[in-house]
């Protein structure tokens, strides 16, 4: 599952209409990692959602191994997690986790969450929450993670789990772009600023 080759060129963005960025330029190649940083309100979020499909840019190109990485395109290559994790109250972890694709067990295990499966979204802490939200995206064998403040919720084993999950996900040669904050404690990460 390499990941394609994700190449921004004088993107700009525009959210409520003010301009939150613009001439910002990316790559990402299969294995690699981009840690987005930056002060609250540079535009890290309205990134992910740009390269997610869900804001067009307001100007410049996005394109996955040359071809235009239109909405269609880019909803069957990433997946997005937002600083929301989406969890349904009442569905159990294992329903919310399987209904994004396979290797349901393995994403579960991966985020110490197999004595939990049963378990109602309702009755989750926050970082239960977040590890099965995390969970989800692993097991929608996307080759592009997109993660906004992963970090948020977790505890210092849970943050492990994190890292060991996005170097799982670059040795199968998918990609991850993430917004934080937080050290992810990943090899060798680039990182774009925004708002500089």
């Amino acid at each position: 599952m390499p990941a394609p080759r994700l190449i921004g060129r004088d993107l700009a963005c525009r959210r409520g209409g003010r301009l939150v960025f613009r001439d910002l330029g990316l790559e990402l190649g299969p294995g690699e990692a981009l840690v987005l940083t930056g002060p609250n309100g540079a535009g890290k979020s309205s990134l992910l959602r740009l390269l997610a499909g869900l804001t067009p840019p307001e100007a410049g190109t996005l394109t996955l191994d040359g071809a235009p990485a239109d909405r269609e395109l880019l909803a069957q290559t990433v997946a997005l997690l937002g600083h929301e994790t989406a969890i349904k109250s009442v569905l159990t972890v294992g329903e919310q986790i399987g209904r994004t694709g396979c290797g349901v067990d393995a994403a579960l295990h991966a985020f110490d969450l197999l004595n939990l499966r049963d378990t109602p979204g309702r009755l989750l802490s926050a970082g239960q929450k977040r590890r099965a939200a995390l969970a989800r995206v692993l097991a929608s064998n996307r080759a592009i993670w997109l993660l906004d403040e992963p970090t948020l919720g977790l505890d210092a084993s849970s943050q492990a789990l994190l890292a060991n999950a996005i170097e799982g996900q670059r040795a199968r040669g998918g990609s991850v772009v993430v917004a934080t904050h937080a050290e992810l404690g990943v090899a060798n990460p680039r990182e774009l600023k925004l708002g500089a």
